[in-house]
């Protein structure tokens, strides 16, 4: 009966790592899909601005970075990250960057959308839902 529990649970945390660089992959893409320094000449920001895009580019160097902050609630990088960039940016240049960038979109919902149209991020609904239950909802 251990091994059985254990080989479950070793499942089952693979489904979820499996899942995580999913989101992961995403947050890369956010950074690669991108030339930031077509962005820094495009909306002419100073070498401060472009100093923090790039700390902010380079804050999770790997996935077990990213994962530190992110494992329970994986979703949250997208909010954290556009957050800080329209801070970075400003109101107005951060608007002109969705528009080029996103087609006007806020980029959280334009990789929110891209993760509800993969199959892969389905069976997360449940996965989370237990875990919130079993472990409540995740606020320390």
């Amino acid at each position: 009966m251990k091994k059985l529990l254990l080989i479950a649970m070793l499942v089952g945390t693979f489904g979820v790592s499996y899942a995580q660089s999913d989101y992961y992959n995403d947050y890369r893409r956010s950074i690669t899909d991108v030339n930031w320094q077509n962005v820094i000449a495009d909306l002419v920001l100073t070498t401060v601005q472009a100093n923090q895009i790039y700390a902010l580019n380079d804050r999770y160097r790997d996935y077990n970075s990213w994962n530190r902050i992110y494992v329970h609630n994986p979703d949250r990088w997208r909010e954290d990250r556009y957050v800080e960039l329209e801070r970075i940016l400003g109101r107005d240049k951060y608007v002109k960057f969705k528009t080029k960038y996103y087609k006007g979109q806020n980029p959280v919902a334009y990789y929110n959308r891209n993760k509800n149209n993969d199959k892969r991020y389905k069976h997360m609904d449940k996965k989370i839902k237990v875990h919130k239950q079993k472990h409540g909802n995740g606020h320390h």
